[in-house]
């Protein structure tokens, strides 16, 4: 699969996002690997560290706004990709890396009739900071579209191999790399880390948010377990996971009902499960966050 996508870098690069889908290595598609003539459909690879991984063929437009709380990174396989991010259009082409910043809002699509094919990983900014040891904040990439060599050759082996995890060494090796090249190409802005003892208070935060995702959690609570007033605790979040600890808290909350979805749940079941109002509450949730409602990315997934 390395050499498939390292010929599909001469062929077609593109940009940005999507979440979910069955397991696999390659997809259907036209010999030259491209998206012409094969269905709308999207892979996910197994989880590994929080790190999802994807791969996915669109015609048209693919995802409406939307924004994620991790990085999303990576590299088109054909076609070319049009977005709109921070407030400009672009257009990736063969060849370039796309990084696109945590709750940054974007959309996609196809920019030829050919379609569009891509994969993609999605980074969750502690992954960042542990590969700097607490030193070093969040980096901020101010051009989404990268020509780097040694960059695309990092997520060309990060992406290769949607059928398994990737080992603990390898995936060790591969999000060192893939914090220096963003480093390397930020604006040099990026956030502080914090004191140490910030740090851990957001970690606490987080860990809290994970256990009990499925409820509302007040102010309070974060209160006691950051030890920190409400609104230093959403201000040391923010600065060190990229999002508002309510984001957070959502994020986790959609991230388990993918994977009910994926189980064959129904949405009002599903709703109830992960904590939401209702099934128009997490379907409005669901489509903010993905771009797309439920039942497409389920028809999506069925496809792939």
């Amino acid at each position: 699969m390395t050499d498939e996508i390292a010929a599909a870098d001469a062929a077609g690069l593109e940009r940005s996002c999507s979440s979910g889908a069955t397991a696999g290595g390659s997809a259907r598609g036209a010999p030259d690997g491209s998206a012409r003539g094969a269905p709308d459909g999207i892979i996910q690879a197994p989880s590994s560290r929080g790190i999802e991984r994807i791969e996915a063929r669109f015609h048209g437009n693919g995802f409406e706004p939307h924004r994620h709380d991790t990085y999303a990174i990576g590299l088109t396989l054909s076609g070319v990709q049009t977005f709109q991010y921070r407030g400009a259009a672009r257009a990736s082409l063969p060849g370039n890396v796309i990084v696109l910043h945590p709750d940054e809002v974007h959309d996609g699509a196809a920019g030829t009739d050919d379609g569009l094919r891509y994969r993609m990983l999605y980074l969750p900014p502690e992954r960042l900071i542990e590969a700097a040891g607490g030193s070093r904040g969040l980096p901020f990439v101010p051009d989404p579209i990268i020509a780097d060599a040694g960059f695309r050759q990092c997520l060309t082996e990060a992406l290769d191999d949607l059928e398994a995890e990737p080992q603990d060494l390898l995936l060790d090796d591969l999000i060192g790399r893939i914090a220096t090249s963003l480093w390397h190409h930020a604006d040099g802005k990026g956030s502080v880390a914090g004191t140490p003892r910030a740090q851990q208070a957001v970690l606490r935060c987080r860990d809290y948010l994970q256990a009990n995702s499925e409820r509302v959690v007040s102010s309070e609570e974060l209160e006691e377990v950051s030890g920190f007033d409400r609104y230093t605790t959403a201000r040391q979040f923010r600065k060190l996971l990229g999002t508002s600890p309510h984001r957070y808290l959502v994020m986790r909350r959609l991230d388990r009902a993918k994977v009910l979805l994926s189980q064959g749940g129904s949405l009002a079941d599903i709703a109830a499960d992960t904590g939401f109002a209702d099934q128009a509450h997490f379907t409005r949730h669901f489509k903010k966050t993905f771009g797309m409602t439920p039942g497409r990315w389920m028809a999506l997934r069925r496809s792939a």
